[in-house]
């Protein structure tokens, strides 16, 4: 009988509290390491248990053809993309990480947590007291969508999660862009100009919502140019079924221009990179009265900027 074996039937055969009674009731259709790690957690407080009670109850929710993908360990796994994880579920999934370890986690805070990575931090975090960092703020496509100027069929985020450092977003292609018709006939691939148009997008949104403590005013969001693009370089096809995760940082800032870099990858592999990306933006103060500071006025640019609702 193995150690994990023996411990697991000292546990199983010892006299049970009320709560433990509770403990036991809550995981029951969870595997019975679940039950361990989670019954060791609360004599022990070890918090190098919380990911495998975490896991095991998100596993508990999971449909078996996508347990292989919990399984493999990999952090950057999303709740319901990956998963097929709908809201409630999740709302359920949480409900039992906090009885178990005994840690509250608001709604709103529930936004935050898109990926297995999240959760495990945030937990970590929870019980442990000591942060990990900013999160950054998670924005789902409706809210994607609110901020910017780009719409439906031409936006090309369904995902924003936003940090003082950077920020990163995702888009998942359907096949049913209307372009891939043509590109190629019978092999539909996705333009890289519409992934570094993606990739525009995504500083777009940082402008409109974060903007680099070098601008001191608001973003007129119906005024915000592709100016250039720099260093680009891609290094994969991707096809439909493919899911690009985008990332942006500022690089430098000043009115009316910001320059970003970006990247995209595919299931952690290097698809397109882009050294630097700017944008020419003009200030809400400028948009309503046509005065500024002296600054370069952004109708000067227009005429040499490529607009961020249209191709590259």
């Amino acid at each position: 009988m193995s150690d994990q074996t023996k411990t697991g039937a000292k546990i199983a055969g010892s006299p049970t509290s009320g709560n433990e009674a509770l403990l036991r009731e809550t995981l029951k259709r969870c595997s019975p390491e679940t039950l361990e790690a989670a019954l060791r957690y609360r004599t022990t407080r070890d918090s190098a248990l919380v990911p495998t009670i975490v896991l095991g109850i998100v596993e508990r929710f999971l449909d078996p053809e996508v347990v292989g993908k919990l399984r493999s360990g990999d952090d950057s796994i999303q709740f319901m993309e990956d998963l097929g994880m709908d809201s409630l579920t999740m709302i359920e999934a949480i409900m039992m990480v906090e009885e178990s370890l005994g840690v509250s986690i608001k709604n709103e805070e529930l936004m935050n947590l898109r990926s297995i990575g999240d959760l495990k931090s945030f937990i970590d975090e929870k019980v442990t007291g000591i942060s990990n960092g900013d999160k950054g703020e998670f924005y789902s496509i409706e809210q994607v969508a609110a901020v910017m100027p780009q719409q439906e069929p031409f936006l090309f985020l369904e995902q924003v999660n936003l940090s003082d450092q950077d920020a990163v977003g995702r888009y998942t292609i359907s096949g049913r862009e209307h372009f891939l018709e043509g590109h190629f006939k019978e092999n539909p691939v996705f333009p890289a100009s519409i992934m570094l148009e993606s990739l525009g997008q995504l500083a777009v949104f940082v402008l409109l919502k974060k903007a680099p403590e070098e601008i001191q005013s608001a973003i007129d969001s119906t005024e915000v140019y592709f100016t250039g693009a720099d260093g680009v370089r891609c290094y994969r096809v991707c096809k439909p079924g493919d899911i690009l995760d985008l990332s942006v940082k500022v690089k430098r800032a000043r009115t009316p221009l910001a320059v970003f870099s970006g990247q995209i990858s595919v299931n952690g592999e290097k698809a397109v990179v882009a050294e630097e990306i700017t944008l020419a933006f003009k200030p809400s103060e400028l948009a309503a009265n046509g005065s500024g500071n002296g600054a370069t006025p952004v109708s000067e640019l227009n005429d040499n900027a490529y607009s961020s609702n249209g191709a590259l």
